[in-house]
């Protein structure tokens, strides 16, 4: 794979996450750039909507338990988005009475 490819693929990938959640668009590049697994969520999102999108291709005898296997991957990987969007957002407070961890 060539690098224009490969930075294809990855505007591919973040276009689509982010198609997907629009209203948090931020958060989606910012995790993308950060995070190796949501990386891996969305290029695998990108991978499964490229195969629906093509599903007409494949020979009539299995077109459609491919196409509802598609659409369920792809349903799957964007509620996983969708939680790992979610717990991004969860801040852990301690309480004031709460101890800190000492260095060790």
């Amino acid at each position: 794979m060539t690098s224009g490819e490969s930075n294809s693929t990855h505007l591919s990938a973040l276009g689509i996450a982010e198609a997907q959640f629009p209203a948090q668009a931020a958060r989606v590049r910012h995790l993308f750039e950060m995070n190796e697994t949501f990386r891996t969520m969305c290029e695998d999102l990108a991978s499964a909507a490229e195969a629906l999108a093509h599903v007409e291709r494949l020979p009539e005898s299995v077109r459609e338990t491919r196409r509802q296997e598609y659409a369920s991957l792809v349903d799957a990987l964007i509620a996983e988005i969708g939680d790992a969007l979610s717990q991004s957002k969860v801040v852990m407070l301690r309480r004031s009475g709460e101890a800190k961890p000492r260095p060790q």
